[in-house]
């Protein structure tokens, strides 16, 4: 068995090794930032303490401790650690590890199959772990930064437990960069403005930090770096954002419940997360309007206009000048009066239409260009509502035989207050028509 597939071995004594290894946690309880699944309570703490691990599916993003903590579950177990990515191994690499794991275990020794990437397999591919996991042979823990749900087939999410990892928050690192600095004998050439831009540049990857932390300890420098020294010598990480992924939907999400939630700086900052990530404005400006005609609706009629505007505005100005139109609109709708009134009421009325799809308009509200179509009672009894008091008829326009629905119901907010006693009022006349 090639130890392609096998734990690293271990560096010569000799052999410089970068800090982010020489700082691998040697036991779990050195982990930092994942005390919510580690911990006596957490799903791998009862695991452990029960000592019956089951095969996991570790999602998170990356630099939080997936490779680590599965390398460390497999020594508290006692079970062998063996090491793959899904973008270097194929099916004949696969049936080496399956083969190798067969035969420990025939020697009284388990298996830890860690799979980096795993959803970079494909569904085949991920079928063929199943029969392993099932007979013993291996016990699977695969790490990904994609949502499993959307990735990985139902058949093996079924076999496996997730456990979401959560990115590195700045205390998180801080205790990161004080065991960096323990552990290199000297402090970071940065004062307190300067240490804080390190961190926030980790962006909760602390891999990222601790390659960070190296790069400045290189530096020869007199006395304290400040944050516009730092920022000179440093790049800011690109935030992370994948435009057709699952932090794309994530992000769209927020600044749509943030608009619905009446906050209009909670909507500007995602707003300036996307742009920042390179979404398309044209796409932020259609989802702009959609939550006009979602969430605001005849609450304001003003906003789906005043959206469109601001896109026809992008539309002629293009980047950067236009995407403060967008933010314009953004912050009207965030500030507008909400109301799904209309929106409740076409989804109701689009459910009530495929169950009765078929039913014909009633008889008195359809033309009669023909003779036939008279004699059969086609417009027979139409009242024309110009001709009856106050422009209404009462008139019942619903298939014959259907119980007339209420779906619209407006809300006291906004414009929609005004339409509520309209419809009230046209309620009030119909039950008074019909009833003479």
């Amino acid at each position: 068995m090639s130890d392609l597939f096998d734990s690293p071995a271990q560096s010569a004594p000799e052999a410089p090794r970068p800090l982010a290894d020489r700082l691998r946690p040697k036991a779990l309880a050195e982990v930092i930032g994942q005390d919510k699944v580690l911990s006596a309570d957490g799903p791998l703490g009862a695991m452990l303490a029960s000592r019956s691990l089951s095969s996991l599916i570790l999602w998170g993003p990356p630099g939080v401790g997936k490779t680590t903590i599965a390398r460390l579950l497999a020594k508290e177990t006692d079970l062998a650690f063996v090491q793959i990515s899904a973008i270097f191994t194929g099916v004949p690499d696969l049936r080496k590890v399956f083969e190798a794991a067969r035969l420990r275990r025939q020697n009284g020794q388990g298996t830890l199959l860690f799979v980096d990437e795993i959803h970079r397999f494909n569904k085949a591919q991920q079928d063929g772990f199943l029969p392993h996991m099932e007979d013993g042979t291996i016990l699977l823990v695969g790490a990904t930064t994609e949502n499993p749900s959307f990735e990985l087939n139902a058949a093996l999410m079924s076999r496996a437990q997730v456990i979401v990892l959560e990115r590195l928050t700045l205390a998180d690192l801080e205790r990161l960069a004080q065991r960096a600095e323990h552990d290199l004998g000297r402090a970071l050439p940065l004062d307190g403005p300067a240490r804080e831009a390190l961190l926030e540049m980790a962006d909760g990857d602390g891999r990222a930090l601790l390659n960070l932390v190296e790069q400045v300890m290189a530096w020869r420098v007199a006395g304290s770096l400040s944050r516009d020294q730092l920022a000179t010598r440093l790049m800011r990480r690109a935030a992370k954002y994948d435009k057709s992924g699952e932090e794309h939907y994530n992000l769209i999400s927020a600044l749509h419940k943030s608009v619905r939630g009446s906050d209009p700086d909670a909507a500007l900052y995602w707003f300036a997360r996307m742009l920042e990530g390179g979404e398309d404005p044209r796409f932020l400006a259609r989802r702009i309007t959609r939550m006009a005609v979602e969430d605001i609706g005849l609450a304001d009629p003003q906003a789906q206009g005043i959206c469109l505007e601001a896109w026809q505005s992008y539309e002629r100005l293009g980047s950067p000048e236009g995407e403060l139109a967008l933010a314009e609109a953004l912050v009207y709708l965030a500030l507008a009066p909400k109301s799904n009134a209309v929106y409740v009421a076409y989804k109701a009325a689009r459910a009530a239409a495929r169950q009765t799809g078929s039913e014909p308009p009633p008889k008195h509200i359809l033309n009669a260009p023909t003779r036939m179509m008279k004699d059969i009672g086609y417009g027979a009894g139409y009242a024309y509502d110009h001709d009856a008091e106050d422009g209404f008829s009462g008139q019942d326009y619903f298939p014959e035989g259907m119980k007339r629905p209420v779906w619209y119901l407006p809300q006291e907010r906004g414009f929609e207050r005004e339409l509520k006693k309209r419809v009230d009022y046209f309620a009030k006349l119909r039950a008074r028509r019909q009833g003479g």
